[in-house]
Formats: structure tokens, C-alpha cells, sequence
């Protein structure tokens, strides 16, 4: 499973969790640094990639059009790109159910 760092998480994310998610990117290493929200999910939708993010107009995109691409919404407020490492290694089990399920289109993680 691939994830698709959006902007509002830390580029490095994408490297630390290498091991549990490989291939995964920061929007930054695919050029799509500043991008509207339209290119990051075609993006994502062309290279079999999950977008993960903080922002709900992902969120939004997805329960309207459903996937590909796979929406992961991280609710938590302020915290720090540790904090967000360990979320997602934590949900990991989560993450990768959600991935393989045919029915749902976004994961809200708290």
C-alpha cells in the first residue's frame, strides 16, 4: 500500500514510514507542491496511491465520488510528525483493511 502525503504532513513521513508503507511519497517528491486539490487526487487515482491528510476537502472529494483514490483523514489537531508517525503505525492493521475493502472510500483516523 502506497500512501500520498498531502502538505499539511511533514515530507520526511513518507521515508520513516517506508517499512510498513512502501513506496509512499510526499506530494513535494511527486511535484505537486502547491497543487490544487484536483491534481494531487488524479495524481494519486494514476499511480495507485492513498491520500493521506489533515484536510477534510479530501474527505469531502471522496464520500461525493467515491475511489480511487482511497481517502485516510487524520482528525488530531496540533501534534507533531511524531505523534502522526505513530498514528499511522498504530492503525497500520486498520489502514491496510481499509485498503482492501471494496465498500469504503475514506478511514478517519482520530
Amino acid at each position: 500500500m502506497k500512501l500520498l502525503l498531502d502538505e499539511n504532513l511533514a515530507p520526511k513521513l513518507a521515508k520513516s514510514l517506508g517499512d510498513i508503507y512502501p513506496d509512499s511519497r510526499h506530494v513535494s517528491e511527486c511535484g505537486l507542491k502547491q497543487s490544487p486539490d484536483e491534481a494531487v487526487w488524479e495524481y494519486a487515482q494514476t499511480n495507485d496511491f492513498a491520500i493521506v491528510s489533515k484536510d477534510s476537502d479530501f474527505e469531502q472529494r471522496g464520500l461525493l465520488r467515491g475511489f480511487p483514490p482511497k481517502i485516510i483523514r487524520i482528525r488530531s489537531g496540533n501534534c507533531s510528525t511524531r505523534d502522526i508517525e505513530r498514528l499511522l503505525r498504530e492503525y497500520s492493521v486498520a489502514i491496510h483493511t481499509f485498503n482492501n475493502d471494496p465498500a469504503e472510500c475514506v478511514l478517519v483516523l482520530p
